[in-house]
């Protein structure tokens, strides 16, 4: 199998890394804070290798960063994802992954960085058009280099969940591209194109 080693970074569903894996790309390692949520589910049902890093077992959030890197690195990731991972990377990580580490956010960045309400804040800003961002991640929280961005009008009788789908689908497809996109860059090859529904 070519193409990248992935390693994925969630605390929610899991729906961008059901997508990855629906399109066959080589997810190594998942690592999660929250060891019951649906990625962490997804993981263990797959056979995938499972990292659990949830706050109460360190000391510090830098003795938690510390030791997910070393777990990343141990286990061989080229590209760390990180898809709807709900806490802020510190040093350990961004040093390690500098370069080689995204994130998808669901809002047209630097418009409503900084936190998971992105689109909760974009309808109470009363925006016409929100997105989703594929940036890669630095020590600025998400304010990184921007890869790839999508644009998703805001409906007139849109609520919170039904604007997060419509975004979503769009982070279904960008991020995969972002993906290829950042690997091409690392001088990889490319890996063959599975196209399929999401799992």
């Amino acid at each position: 199998m070519t193409g990248p080693r992935l390693g994925v970074l969630s605390s929610g569903k899991g729906s961008n890394l059901r997508n990855l894996f629906s399109r066959g790309y080589r997810i190594t390692a998942v690592a999660t804070n929250r060891p019951g949520c649906g990625a962490a589910a997804f993981a263990r049902q797959q056979g995938l290798q499972l990292g659990e890093f949830s706050q109460r077992r360190f000391p510090s959030s830098l003795a938690r960063d510390e030791a997910l890197s070393g777990w990343l690195l141990e286990v061989g990731v080229d590209i760390v994802v990180n898809a709807g991972y709900d806490r802020i990377l510190g040093e350990p990580m961004t040093k390690a992954f500098a370069g080689r580490m995204l994130n998808i956010h669901p809002s047209l960045l630097p418009s409503f960085g900084g936190g998971m309400d992105a689109v909760e804040r974009a309808l109470e800003h009363g925006v016409k058009v929100t997105g989703c961002t594929v940036h890669l991640v630095t020590d600025a929280v998400d304010a990184g280099p921007i890869l790839l961005q999508a644009a998703v009008p805001v409906l007139p009788d849109d609520d919170a969940q039904r604007l997060h789908q419509r975004i979503q689908a769009e982070e279904h497809r960008i991020l995969p591209q972002a993906i290829d996109l950042l690997w091409a860059r690392l001088g990889g090859s490319p890996r063959p194109v599975k196209e399929t529904t999401v799992v």
